[in-house]
């Protein structure tokens, strides 16, 4: 891992590759680069590729702060600069992949393709999630139950992974729970896990989704990809069928069965759709570095 100075705290980072395009790999919630360990080697053979981990996250910085989606778009806008990348393509998953859409839609200029997996394609309602989902989702948003479950029992790490994703590994599971040994540190899991854009709320999220999704609709010169997966939890067939409709330049490639962390479950099948989409694209999605 590396380090670099962003405003006043810290972003720690994967880097491989040399040649090729740069492809900027952004993880989710509650995890960090490390899932995509089994990745980014991959995609290295074939380009540049960074994977930062959010601040308050993984190895980064922990200042004091909110940690809302607009405290970690300045902070990811402020590592791009450290770290001198002027356009890449992006791959993000979870909140990653609504990240990379967001800073797509803010700095078109910068972005010169996008794939993304599990993530917030277009702003939902209770009606998308399973009632399950409901139940937990609307519990993380209720004032002193949420952080019951997120801060004082780490609901997340201990309960939510193994939950998703049940062959994790106890060793990769505790590289998870390492940022997070105090109730103080896990600030950012529940901040996200009261994010999801839902109903219209929070207004904030919502605007920042409707914004990118007007973006996913008018820049059909840049190239797109959708992985999903078997049975798919935050991209369902309805939400495929919705960006197939209006989402231009999208391809869309299932990587088979896994969990909503898929890099855990499918890491060669993405690495393998990435690749093969980058040499799909050839210049268009080449970038300058």
């Amino acid at each position: 891992m590396k380090t670099i100075d962003v405003l006043d705290s810290f972003l720690a980072y994967r880097e491989a590759g040399t040649g090729g395009p740069t492809v900027v790999l952004l993880h989710g919630n509650p995890t960090s680069s490390h899932i995509w360990r089994n990745v980014l080697p991959v995609i290295a053979e074939h380009a540049r590729v960074l994977a930062p981990d959010l601040i308050g996250m993984g190895e980064s910085g922990k200042p004091t702060l909110a940690y809302t989606f607009h405290d970690h778009a300045r902070y990811l806008d402020a590592w791009f600069d450290a770290v001198g990348i002027d356009e890449a393509v992006l791959v993000g998953h979870d909140w990653g992949g609504a990240l990379a859409l967001d800073r797509a839609a803010r700095l078109p200029g910068t972005v010169r393709g996008i794939a993304v997996l599990e993530t917030f394609l277009r702003p939902l309602s209770w009606s998308d999630y399973p009632p399950p989902a409901v139940e937990l989702f609307q519990a993380l948003r209720t004032p002193g139950v949420g952080e019951r479950m997120a801060i004082d029992d780490n609901w997340f790490i201990e309960t939510a992974l193994h939950a998703t994703n049940p062959g994790i590994s106890d060793d990769d599971l505790a590289v998870y729970r390492a940022p997070y040994a105090d109730p103080a540190s896990r600030l950012p899991l529940l901040q996200w896990g009261r994010s999801h854009p839902v109903d219209g709320e929070p207004a904030d999220v919502v605007e920042r989704v409707l914004a990118y999704d007007r973006w996913l609709a008018d820049s059909p010169e840049v190239p797109k990809l959708l992985l999903t997966t078997e049975p798919g939890s935050l991209v369902s067939p309805a939400i495929v069928d919705w960006a197939r409709a209006n989402v231009p330049s999208l391809e869309v490639q299932s990587i088979g069965p896994a969990g909503h962390h898929a890099p855990e479950d499918q890491p060669n099948a993405i690495a393998s759709a990435v690749t093969g989409w980058l040499d799909r694209v050839g210049s268009s999605a080449a970038t300058r570095r």
